[in-house]
């Protein structure tokens, strides 16, 4: 990757190897961890070794009068300042250095400017974050630049969230052959690898074809994985805490014309209560879980994996499959999973190019 701060900015750890040995170095190590529960190939599924984020975070730095792009050095403490990232999607590197130069040029806008987000899908979402109040004025001139450049901007400082005409972007994705569609909120969980998003729902809807049944989501989020892998099940019941993320999901069940997924604003662990029929939820009112003939549970939880109460649950389905962004919990969890069940598929999913990061996929089957 020919980038001029590459080996002095923090956020591409893995500066100093080709792409072809981060994937040898992450398969081995992935094989050595796993080996007790997974003797077979494992499959790995590769990003592009450039312009492959689909959401970029930049501090902005001020020097006297003139601003740019910062991000951390490896130490936390040193300033990294860039002018393009070889790492995001093209539509943000193309864009990003007309939108600083037109910022640089707009005191209203570049006074006291802490960060600039993007999020990459049909159009750019840009967010604007700043350590004082926005306003009126502010909003009048965001709006110049919102026309000048067709992207969306949303301005926030504290105690202030300003949207100048929508704060989401659609994102179209390819999943074996079929195209879905997705409406994507600012400020709420978005894969940053669209590419090896796709990767990752074409596996776990291809081992899944044959389960039949119903299936249980446990973090279903915007319904990312939830509407391409409802194909393959009669229902669906998906959970997730996020209020915003419900609203997401349900409008995209509506784009993609889907209608066999019930979505509840529940935790894992209360929707593991409701199951276990110890509470009652009035955000399951409509549902009578007792009509469920679930096969199948999929996961894809947080970076601490799933609670102890959650995860007997889990190991009471036929099926099982665990999306995992951190191998250390993963491999707690199957060592709970494993008494139970066996590992039929597994799966890396590279995500992060150029870090240490993984992003593991299994499929485990009952065997008591």
């Amino acid at each position: 990757m020919k980038c001029k701060s590459f080996g002095k900015c923090g956020s591409c750890t893995l500066y100093d190897i080709s792409y072809q040995k981060q994937i040898d170095k992450k398969s081995s190590y992935i094989k050595n961890e796993f080996c007790q529960f997974y003797d077979k190939e494992i499959d790995f599924y590769e990003s592009s070794s450039t312009h492959f984020r689909n959401r970029a975070e930049f501090r902005i730095w001020h020097d006297k009068e003139q601003i740019s792009y910062a991000m951390n050095g490896f130490n936390k403490k040193d300033i990294v300042k860039i002018n393009s990232c070889q790492i995001v999607e093209k539509k943000i590197q193309d864009m990003m250095g007309d939108i600083l130069e037109y910022i640089q040029s707009n005191q209203i806008l570049k006074n006291r400017l802490f960060t600039i987000e993007y999020i990459s899908g049909e159009e750019l979402l840009v967010t604007l974050i700043y350590h004082r109040k926005i306003d009126k004025i502010w909003e009048e001139e965001a709006g110049k630049l919102e026309k000048k450049f067709s992207i969306f901007i949303i301005g926030r400082s504290r105690g202030v969230r300003k949207v100048l005409t929508k704060d989401f972007v659609y994102q179209n994705l390819s999943v074996l052959g079929k195209r879905y569609r997705y409406k994507v909120y600012e400020n709420s969980f978005l894969q940053p690898n669209t590419k090896v998003n796709e990767k990752m729902i074409s596996w776990a809807k291809k081992y899944s074809k044959d389960f039949g049944g119903d299936m249980l989501e446990l973090y279903c989020g915007h319904g990312n994985f939830t509407i391409p892998l409802s194909e393959n099940f009669k229902k669906v019941l998906a959970t997730e805490i996020s209020k915003k993320s419900i609203k997401s999901a349900k409008e995209n069940c509506i784009i993609n014309d889907i209608d066999n997924i019930f979505f509840a604003r529940l935790s894992a662990e209360e929707f593991t209560s409701a199951l276990n029929k110890e509470r009652e939820f009035k955000r399951l009112k409509d549902v009578n879980l007792d009509s469920y003939d679930f096969s199948t549970i999929f996961i894809d939880p947080p970076r601490a994996g799933v609670d102890k109460k959650s995860l007997s649950l889990v190991s009471v389905f036929d099926n099982i499959i665990y999306i995992s962004c951190n191998p250390e919990t993963l491999k707690r969890d199957l060592q709970e999973l494993c008494k139970t069940h066996r590992v039929v598929r597994f799966a890396v999913f590279d995500q992060f190019a150029y870090t240490n990061h993984l992003e593991c996929g299994v499929v485990l089957r009952k065997t008591l």
